[in-house]
């Protein structure tokens, strides 16, 4: 295989060459001069799949290892997060797309020094609103790194993420991240990884696990806390003699399993995967194994191995190996690329079912089609088919028009950045309320569960646990951590939507909150209302400072002097329970007589930006959220009041009726 180091006079431009022997060759790397050549050799390869809780610093540890590797020429000096390519990555700090690099590593200390290791990367989402990326690629695994803070310890996502790699039969191999912390507790976090694989169930063999201290921050990961002198070199070592070398049968027929998607300007759709046995070759005919069962002839036009941040052409990839496949247009997430002389499907990629649906429509408002490129339902409808052949957690049905359409995920954040990407990419539409889906087991309705875990300061804390019990939480644990709590709850799904404002609030933005996905139970806490009723518009045309300022004490207003605003917009959130219509357009009257606070400053209170998330969160059913490339609008779904007023008038006639009938 092409091995490199980072101390190469060049990066490596290793190629291929092919024997007469089928699955035997060459693998003939330039490193300067002289030339290495090697056999194929699969015992020197290893696939690693990086799993941890978000923002635990496991792209910062793939930087570390990428500096340190054979892909060190390709990372700039300074850069950081290198693998979180995508732009909503990088200002969210978190991964949402799983993602593949591949390095060569000469070991350079201990008893395996000077011992040759290649390293398939595989870089995976913490949240559990990305389960579905995560559960695809550590299909392509051997092994994993299990990352953990240093001070917080195993989370709601690290103990998602771990249960589906144990399920794969996945053995990890333990880094305690962030040692450099003042208030990191090392072994204490070992000791709760350890009952956490207990309480997942894990073999012995899971529970003999090896410890690395690591701080990918300073570049180090030891496995010896006291000494940072051989950078990852003890990382790489451990991924050495713990994480098997991939069984590889290349005398058996092709089997290749697509677990992602990825796209080329030139060639169109790539399919991304491993080959689980056999060889896969450039310019072959395929077999592909669809969903629908049939097999789909094809022809394979090129083959690209991982090197380092990108991709080579090749001219085959042995049983082990991870690669991306060209020339197959509509190649789908799980997918077999067979033998066609034998040929044998795999099982197809599974994720866990959805647990947050909404309404996803067309702009009807009195602003659609000003501000976007992509605006009608067909338009709309193209967008969510594309997304759903790499999104497999994603379910798009159709609405009770043509005009919407029934989209389901895995949470409210998997489907605001959905929306936040379609936004970017010039598309308007608006949305409904994030409503839970239930299920009916045993003729019972049951609902979903999260597994939430919360960081208060303790000074704060009575005002968070007070919530957290209004909303039928759960309390199944409480630490103190220093100078913070640390509370574990059981909580429904439909109680979290608009509890991270509410909880930042509560504790002056001292709470860190995450959850991830239980299970589901019977549903026994009635859906939560707003408390405080909103301000609507009552005309269009732009707000005033005037009218503004005369509507400061009757509630916090989401809008600024000079914003457009249209009938049934909702322009702030009442004092009140009750609906309040303003005019906020309305401009101060001329007069001939002077006044004797003329020259007095006007100061407007800020307005509560909205941001995609924080309007999800707040909307009620009788709501939308309009999305355009440069705003976010809450709006009534009934724009007119009077109509609006009508609507009520015939509900309460209709309640009023069903009760007669039964009484």
């Amino acid at each position: 295989m092409a091995i490199a180091n980072a101390r190469a006079s060049r990066p490596h431009d290793g190629v291929f060459q092919e024997s007469d022997g089928v699955g035997s060759g060459n693998w003939v790397a330039s490193l300067g001069s002289p030339q290495i050549t090697m056999e194929y050799d699969p015992s020197i390869l290893r696939n690693v799949a990086i799993i941890a809780h978000v923002d635990h610093g496991k792209t910062t540890l793939v930087d570390a290892m990428l500096r340190s590797s054979s892909a060190a020429v390709e990372v700039e000096k300074d850069a950081e997060c290198v693998l979180d390519s995508n732009p909503l990555e990088r200002e969210r700090g978190i991964t949402i797309l799983a993602k593949n690099c591949a390095v060569d590593y000469f070991i350079q200390h201990g008893s395996t020094k000077g011992r040759q290791l290649r390293v398939n990367i595989i870089d995976t989402p913490g949240h559990a609103d990305f389960g579905g990326e995560v559960e695809r690629v550590l299909r392509m695994a051997d092994g994993c790194l299990l990352l953990v803070d240093a001070m917080e310890g195993p989370m709601p996502q690290t103990r998602f993420v771990l249960s589906k790699a144990l399920e794969l039969g996945l053995k990890p191999i333990v880094v305690v991240n962030k040692c450099d912390r003042p208030d990191a507790r090392p072994d204490e976090v070992v000791n709760e990884v350890f009952d956490l694989l207990i309480d997942l169930g894990a073999d012995e063999l899971a529970l003999d696990f090896k410890v690395i201290w690591a701080s990918g921050r300073d570049g180090w990961a030891s496995s010896d806390r006291d000494d940072r002198s051989r950078g990852v070199d003890d990382l790489f070592v451990a991924i050495a003699e713990r994480v098997p070398a991939p069984r590889s049968d290349i005398t058996a027929p092709l089997q290749y399993l697509v677990v992602n998607l990825g796209s080329n300007d030139y060639v169109g759709r790539l399919g991304i995967g491993r080959v689980f046995q056999g060889v896969l070759r450039a310019n072959s005919p395929v077999l592909v194994a669809k969903a629908d069962g049939t097999m789909q002839r094809a022809r394979i036009q090129g083959v690209k191995r991982f090197e380092g941040l990108g991709k080579q052409a090749a001219e085959a990839i042995y049983a082990g190996d991870l690669c991306a496949i060209e020339g197959i247009t509509d190649i789908e997430v799980g997918d077999t690329v067979c033998s066609p002389e034998n040929p044998t499907a795999m099982e197809r990629v599974k994720v866990d079912e959805p647990t947050l649906h909404m309404i996803f429509r067309i702009n009807d408002g009195p602003l659609g089609g000003r501000e976007g490129k992509f605006v009608t339902s067909r338009q709309i409808a193209e967008r969510l088919e594309r997304e759903l052949r790499a999104n497999v957690a994603l379910r798009v049905a159709p609405g009770e028009s043509a005009e919407e359409f029934h989209v389901s995920g895995r949470g409210l954040l998997h489907l605001g950045v959905l929306l936040e990407t379609m936004r970017r990419e010039g598309f308007e539409l608006t949305v409904g309320k994030p409503e839970v889906i239930e299920k009916e087991i045993d003729g019972v309705k049951h609902e979903p569960y999260e597994k939430l875990a919360l960081d208060v300061a303790q000074t704060v804390m009575g005002g968070a646990l007070e919530l957290l019990g209004q909303r039928g939480a759960e309390i199944t644990k409480v630490d103190m951590r220093g100078s913070r709590t640390h509370v574990e709850a059981d909580i429904p799904a439909r109680s979290l939507i608009g509890l991270r404002t509410r909880i930042l609030n509560a504790t002056g933005g001292e709470a860190v909150m995450h959850h991830s996905f239980c299970d589901y139970r019977p549903v026994r806490v009635a859906p939560r209302k707003r408390i405080n009723g909103v301000l609507v518009a009552v005309d269009a045309g732009t707000a005033t400072t005037f009218s503004l300022l005369n509507l400061a004490e009757r509630g916090v207003m989401f809008v600024s002097h000079g914003d457009v605003v249209y009938e049934g917009m909702v322009v702030g959130e009442h004092n009140r329970d009750k609906d309040l219509h303003v005019n906020v357009v309305k401009a101060k009257p001329m007069s001939n007589v002077r006044e004797s606070n003329k020259e007095a400053t006007v100061v407007l209170k800020s307005p509560r930006p909205l941001t995609l998330e924080s309007a999800l969160e707040y909307l009620e059913g009788d709501e939308y959220v309009e999305i355009t490339p440069t705003a976010v609008r809450i709006r009534k779904k009934i724009l007119k009041e009077n109509d609006r007023k009508r609507l009520l008038r015939q509900q309460k006639d209709r309640e009023a009726a069903a009760v007669g009938a039964n009484g």
